[in-house]
């Protein structure tokens, strides 16, 4: 049974950090594309980083890039979205997706912003003021 289960979220002042934890169980979660999203209610839903299944980070949100880092545990099935220097602007749903990617001509997978993730969490809330 593939899962993912977010948490971490919080109320935080601006210029605060916060990290993001994601555990997932039932798959090969590491060799998965990975990404963090995000939501505000009434507007579209914001890719905020994707990571691929060699642990390399994909894209970076041009809005969090500087501030905001995935980090995969070697160890375990779990992905970290690190924030710093939050500001109102950050205040979203977050949710952590994963999928096995496209395969590519050359080898790897394609674990873009476009790609269609599959696998969602059920989000947890950043408010920053």
């Amino acid at each position: 049974h593939v899962q993912l289960v977010e948490s971490g979220g919080g109320s935080v002042q601006a210029g605060q950090s916060l990290a993001l934890s994601c555990v997932a169980s039932g798959f090969a979660y590491s060799s998965y594309c990975k990404a963090w999203f995000r939501q505000v209610p009434g507007k579209a839903r914001e890719g905020v980083a994707t990571m691929d299944g060699y642990g390399q980070t994909v894209y970076t949100a041009p809005s969090v890039k500087g501030r905001f880092t995935l980090v995969k545990d070697k160890d375990k099935n779990v992905l970290y979205l690190q924030m710093t220097a939050l500001n109102p602007e950050d205040t979203a749903m977050y949710y952590c997706a994963a999928d096995p990617g496209i395969p590519l001509q050359h080898g790897g997978r394609f674990c873009g912003l476009s790609l269609r993730y599959n696998n969602w969490g059920q989000g947890t809330q950043v408010t920053v003021s």
